[in-house]
This record gives C-alpha cells, sequence and structure tokens, in this order.
C-alpha cells in the first residue's frame, strides 16, 4: 500500500473530494496540512486516497486517524438533506413542545442514522427517518421530532439506575 490513506467518509461518494481536489489533514497533535488530492477510490466500504508527496506507508502512518476537512463551498446537498455539522448540537422537542436535549452524537447505522440526544443523564436513541422526524430549523438550532410508540422509553430505559434493572 504505497503511501495511500485508507479512510471512512460520510461523503456518498469519492465524487465529492475529487471535485475539492485539495484536502486538509488535521493530526492528533492538532496542525492542519493541505494536500494535493491525486486519486481516490472505493475499497472495502472505505476509500483509498492518494495524496501528492504521500509515498510510502510508513509517512502515510503519520496521518492515522487524522480528521479530513474540505472546503465547505464544495458541498452540496439536496432539498432536506442535512450535513452532520448542521445537526451536532440541535436542540430536540417533542411535537408537544416538550424538550428533550440536544443531539450529541450521530450514528451511521447502514439504514438510517440514528442521532443520540442528551439531557443530563437522560439518553435517547432518535432513528433519522420521516416517520419521527418533523421538522429540522437550522436556523433557529431546533429539531421537533414524534417519537414511535415506547420509543423514548426503551431508549431511557436504563437511564439513571445502578446497572438498570433485570428483564
Amino acid at each position: 500500500m504505497r503511501g495511500l490513506l485508507k479512510i471512512r467518509s460520510y461523503a456518498a461518494s469519492e465524487a465529492t473530494f475529487l471535485k475539492a481536489k485539495v484536502i486538509y489533514l488535521r493530526v492528533q497533535e492538532g496542525g492542519v496540512e493541505r494536500w494535493e488530492l491525486l486519486s481516490i477510490k472505493p475499497h472495502k466500504g472505505h476509500f483509498l486516497m492518494e495524496l501528492k508527496g504521500l509515498q510510502t506507508r510508513d509517512k502515510a502512518e503519520e496521518y492515522r486517524d487524522a480528521d479530513i476537512y474540505i472546503e465547505k463551498g464544495l458541498l452540496s446537498k439536496e432539498e432536506g438533506e442535512f450535513f452532520w455539522y448542521e445537526l451536532m448540537d440541535l436542540k430536540v422537542y417533542l411535537i408537544t413542545g416538550e424538550y428533550i436535549g440536544k443531539i450529541c452524537e450521530i450514528i451511521e447505522t447502514g439504514s438510517n442514522d440514528v442521532y443520540v440526544v442528551k439531557k443530563k443523564e437522560r439518553e435517547y436513541l432518535i432513528p433519522a427517518i420521516e416517520e419521527v422526524i418533523r421538522e429540522v430549523d437550522i436556523k433557529n438550532n431546533m429539531m421537533v421530532i414524534d417519537p414511535l410508540e415506547g420509543l423514548l422509553e426503551l431508549s431511557g430505559a436504563n437511564q439513571g439506575k445502578e446497572g438498570g434493572d433485570e428483564i
């Protein structure tokens, strides 16, 4: 593997990176470096990325667990789609107006994403499906949901208890 980076991306295809032509890598120590993209191709559920000047496996290893960025203006989305960074920290309300917490994490499951919504010690797992998500208002930093019957009870069932209850 001659200096290729194996990456996990939230982008649906390599086209996003090819359009950018330049990426930025931020290593754990915090430094950000600019790299010219030579190629990218799908590989076993990930992408293999070739960067100009990154020629050896040892050099590529230095970028393990690095964050990858591209220019925000190069990103595109369809109506009703949102980038993860837009959804993080949104305040989540039930259709009744009750506040249940903020989105603190997004889990990719394959079929649909799951929003982890947290308020103090309570944590809810909210599926990102049309039947549940009623409104996303990025401008006002809020999301309105209509949970499926039992969803909130299941998500928060063992919260705030030592070890939870046995079933």
